[in-house]
C-alpha cells in the first residue's frame, strides 16, 4: 500500500494580479500550474504518486470555487489525483469523502482502469456493491482501484499539427461515415495484427483506400474520450463497447491505442491519435467525434465515486430540487450534467477547444444534445452553451451536429437547433424504412401503409423541420443529417432480414433495444441459406438494401452511412449491440460475391451524387425556376407523368412518384428519380415537359452497376420525356438529362 507523506516544498498560491487559473494541470518551465473546481469543498489535496509513495499537497482556495497553486518540480508523466474535503451530507447533495482518489476532470491522460470493488464507492456498500446511497461515507481508500490522472505536456507535441491540414470539406459535399475505432479494423486482414482495432489502424492505407473508394468525406468516430464500463455489464462479463460512459473529457481512450503506445504512456497515446487524424487529413478525410457531454460514467446515486461526484456533486450534476437530494435524469443513465451551471458549460467548451486545437478534429456530433440546452424553463435553442459554441473562434467553421433529443420532458427537438448546427434527422430514417420496408410488409398482408408525401418531404431536404429559422430557410438542406441506420439499431442488412430484435446476448432477456424498427424480413425471419426453400426472397432483400442506400445518398441533405453497411454487415438481429465487443459488432471484411456487388452499388451511387450538382442542393427548393421559363428547381409527377396536386399527395393508394431536380445556374444539371414502392410492376410515363433526353444512370434492379454496360449494348439506356416504360416492383431508378 502507499506511504502517505506531507509535501515539504512550499507551493505558490495564485497571485491576485494574475488572470484566473486554467483548470487542470499545465506544465510550466518550473513545474506545473494546478487548478480544480470544487465549489462546496472546504479543501482539495493534489496527490502525487511515485512508486508506493503518495504525496498530498493542500491547494489554496483561489476564489469562485477553484483551488489552485503552482507546484515546482513536477514534470510530464507524473501520476496524480485529487482528494476533496467537505461535508458528507447526501441528503443535501454533498458527497465529500477524502478517502476517495478522484480523477481530474481536465486530465489529458489516464493510467489504469476503474475497478468494480467496494472501494470505488463513496458510500458504504457490500461485496455485492449494494448499499444505502444516503448512508455513511465509506472509509476505504480507493487509490489503486481507480485510474491515475497523468500530466501531459501539450506545449510542443511531436509530429505534424493535425489542425494545420484540415480538408475543410463544404457541407454540400460532405458524406459522413460513422465508425467505431476498434470495430472498424479489428477483423481487417490487410492490417498488421498490432494495428487492428487502434487509432493507428484508422489511418492504414487499406482503410483509407476503402473510404476514398467508397466516396465518403468524413469519418465520425464513436466516443474516443476515456470511458468506463457500467458495473452491471462487468457483472455479466460484458463491456461498454460503444463508449457512451465518459470518465475523461480531455483524455483519449487508451485501449484504442497500440500496445506500444500504451506501454509508452498517455503522451504516446495522444500522439498516435493525432498522427491518425493528420494522416486522414492528408488523404482529404475529415474526422468528427461523437462526444458525450450530457452525463458521465458515475451513474445514478448508487453509482461509483470517481471524479465529479467527489469534487462537487451538487455543482456538476442536475438535481430534482427535492429533499433528500436526488439526481435529475434526462439522459436515461442515472445522471445528467447541469448546463444551468457556468462551470459545466465551461468544462464542455474547454474540452471542445482542446480536441479542436490539439487533436485537430474537424467537428463534433453531440450525444443527447437537448440536455446541453436545458435551462430552468426547459430546452432553449438560445442556451448559452449553443451561443458559446457558435461564437468560439476555435470552433469557427467546424462541423457541429446535434442528436436532437434526450429522454426528459419535451425531449424531442428535431429541427429546433440554431445555426450553425446540423442535426440527425430521425424523421428521414423513419420515412425511408416505412416506405421501403414496413409498408410493403403490411401490404403483403393486405394492410394500409403510409402516404408518399412524407418520403417526398425527406427526399427534398425536410424544410418542414429545418426551414424554421431566423431568417427563414437560412440553414439549408445540409442541416438535415440523413440516415437510415446508425450504431444504435439494426444494420442495413438486418433491416431486410429481421422483423424483430434478437438481443439475447445482451443479457436482458431481449427487453433492451427499440421495438420500433420498421424493418421487414420479406417473409422469413433471419438468414436464408442457399439450400433454403425460401431462397427466392434473397434477391428482393438485396434490392431493398439498394433502395434504402440510394434513398439515403441521393436525397437532399447530408448523408450518414454506418460502417459496414456498404459491405452487408450483420449483427445477427441485435439492434442494441452497445455491449458486444466481438464479431457481432465488428465490421467483417470478408467480401462475398453479393457483398462485392453491394459495395460496387454504394460506390456508384456516391459517384452519382458527387458528379451531379442537382443531387447536392445547398438550399431548400421553391418549386420555381431559377430562370423564368426554365425548369423548376423541383417538380413532382405521378406514374403517368402528371404533376402532383394536393389530392394526390393525400391518396394512400399512390406508391409511385417521379422527382425532377435541377441545379442552379451556371450548372446545367437535371436528374430524375423514379420511385416505385408498390408490390407490383408499374407502367410509367417518363416525366418532364421541357424536352431533352433522359439517360438511365442506375436501376435498383441491377445487382451491380456494371449491368449499365449491358443495358447500353441493348440500347435501353436512353428515353424521351413522355415515353412509356415499366418499373419493377419495389425499385428505384436514376435518370440524368443528356448534357448534364
Amino acid at each position: 500500500m502507499w506511504a502517505t507523506v506531507a509535501h515539504n516544498v512550499p507551493v505558490t498560491p495564485p497571485s491576485p494580479h494574475r488572470r484566473a487559473p486554467r483548470l487542470g494541470v499545465h506544465v510550466t518551465d518550473a513545474g506545473v500550474d494546478v487548478a480544480v473546481y470544487a465549489s462546496h469543498a472546504t479543501g482539495v489535496d493534489l496527490c502525487l504518486f511515485d512508486g508506493t509513495q503518495e504525496t498530498r499537497i493542500p491547494l489554496p482556495a483561489a476564489g469562485h470555487g477553484i483551488f489552485s497553486a503552482s507546484v515546482p518540480d513536477v514534470r510530464a508523466g507524473q501520476r496524480y489525483g485529487f482528494r476533496a474535503h467537505g461535508p458528507w451530507e447526501p441528503a443535501a447533495g454533498h458527497r465529500y469523502n477524502p478517502a476517495k482518489l478522484l480523477v481530474d476532470p481536465y486530465a489529458r491522460g489516464l493510467d489504469g482502469d476503474v475497478a468494480h470493488t467496494p472501494e470505488t464507492y463513496g458510500h458504504l456498500v457490500g461485496d455485492d456493491l449494494a448499499g444505502d446511497p444516503y448512508g455513511p461515507a465509506d472509509p476505504r481508500d480507493s487509490a489503486g482501484h481507480v485510474p491515475y490522472s497523468v500530466v501531459v505536456d501539450t506545449r510542443d507535441l511531436p509530429g505534424p499539427d493535425p489542425a494545420a491540414n484540415r480538408p475543410w470539406t463544404p457541407w454540400s459535399r460532405t458524406v459522413v461515415y460513422e465508425a467505431h475505432v476498434r470495430g472498424l479494423t479489428q477483423l481487417h486482414d490487410r492490417l498488421p495484427p498490432e494495428l487492428r482495432g487502434t487509432y493507428a489502424g484508422l489511418a492504414h492505407p487499406a482503410v483509407v483506400d476503402h473510404l476514398l473508394g467508397l466516396g465518403v468525406t468524413a469519418v465520425e468516430l464513436l466516443p474516443v474520450h476515456a470511458f468506463s464500463s457500467e458495473p452491471h455489464l462487468i457483472e455479466k462479463g460484458l463491456t461498454n463497447y460503444w463508449g457512451y460512459s465518459t470518465l475523461g473529457f480531455f483524455a483519449p481512450h487508451a485501449a484504442y491505442a497500440t500496445q506500444a503506445a500504451r506501454a509508452a504512456g498517455p503522451a504516446a497515446v495522444l500522439a498516435e491519435l493525432r498522427g491518425a487524424v493528420h494522416a486522414l487529413h492528408e488523404a482529404g478525410l475529415e474526422v468528427l467525434l461523437d462526444v458525450v457531454y450530457n452525463h458521465t460514467c458515475e451513474g445514478g446515486l448508487p453509482g461509483q465515486h470517481l471524479s465529479w461526484r467527489g469534487l462537487d456533486n451538487a455543482g456538476y450534476y442536475a438535481h430534482d430540487g427535492g429533499s433528500p437530494a436526488a439526481l435529475a435524469d434526462v439522459t436515461g443513465t442515472g445522471n445528467s450534467l447541469d448546463f444551468r451551471r457556468a462551470e459545466v458549460v465551461r468544462m464542455t467548451l474547454d474540452s471542445l477547444r482542446y480536441w479542436a486545437d490539439v487533436v485537430g478534429v474537424d467537428g463534433f456530433r453531440f450525444d443527447l444534445a437537448v440536455t446541453l440546452g436545458r435551462d430552468p424553463g426547459g430546452f432553449s435553442p438560445d442556451h448559452p452553451t449553443f451561443v458559446a459554441m457558435a461564437t468560439d473562434p476555435a470552433l469557427h467553421g467546424l462541423k457541429l451536429v446535434a442528436e436532437p433529443w434526450d429522454v426528459g420532458p419535451g425531449g424531442w427537438r428535431t429541427g429546433q437547433f440554431p445555426v450553425p448546427f446540423a442535426e440527425w434527422n430521425d424523421r428521414f430514417r423513419n420515412a425511408a424504412r416505412s416506405f421501403w420496408l414496413a409498408d410493403p410488409g403490411r401490404a403483403a398482408h393486405g394492410l394500409p401503409g403510409h402516404r408518399v408525401r412524407d418520403l417526398a418531404t425527406r427526399l427534398a431536404g425536410s424544410v418542414d423541420l429545418f426551414g424554421h429559422s431566423d431568417p427563414p430557410l437560412v440553414r439549408g438542406t445540409a442541416a438535415s443529417v440523413n440516415y437510415v441506420t446508425a450504431h444504435d439499431g439494426f444494420t442495413l442488412a438486418d433491416l431486410v432480414t429481421y422483423d424483430h430484435k434478437h438481443n439475447a446476448a445482451n443479457g436482458e432477456q431481449n427487453r433492451d433495444g427499440s421495438d420500433d424498427n420498421r424493418s421487414w424480413n420479406h417473409g422469413i425471419e433471419g438468414h436464408v441459406g442457399p439450400d433454403s426453400p425460401a431462397v427466392d426472397i434473397v434477391p428482393l432483400r438485396r434490392r431493398s438494401m439498394r433502395n434504402l442506400f440510394a434513398t439515403l445518398v441521393l436525397a437532399a441533405g447530408t448523408p450518414m452511412i454506418t460502417a459496414g453497411d456498404e459491405l452487408g454487415r450483420t449483427q445477427q438481429g441485435n439492434n442494441n449491440a452497445y455491449c458486444q465487443d466481438n464479431e457481432i459488432s465488428w465490421v467483417s471484411w470478408d467480401v462475398s460475391a453479393w457483398r462485392a456487388d453491394l459495395l460496387a452499388t454504394a460506390r456508384w451511387l456516391l459517384l452519382l451524387r458527387r458528379e451531379h450538382p442537382a443531387l447536392r442542393s445547398e438550399r431548400f427548393y421553391s418549386g420555381r425556376p431559377y430562370v423564368p421559363g426554365e425548369r423548376a428547381d423541383l417538380a413532382w409527377f405521378d406514374a403517368l407523368g402528371v404533376p402532383f396536386d394536393h389530392e394526390r399527395w393525400h391518396d394512400p393508394s399512390i406508391r409511385t412518384l417521379q422527382m425532377v431536380r435541377t441545379a442552379p445556374p451556371p450548372e446545367q444539371d437535371t436528374v430524375l428519380l423514379v420511385i416505385n414502392g408498390s408490390l407490383d410492376a408499374v407502367p410509367l410515363v417518363l416525366a418532364d415537359d421541357h424536352g431533352g433526353r433522359w439517360r438511365l444512370a442506375w436501376d435498383s434492379v441491377w445487382e451491380n452497376p456494371a449491368e449499365e454496360r449491358s443495358a447500353a449494348i441493348e440500347g435501353s439506356l436512353h428515353a424521351e420525356p413522355g415515353e412509356a416504360t415499366v418499373v419493377e416492383a419495389l425499385s428505384m431508378r436514376v435518370y440524368v438529362l443528356d448534357g448534364s
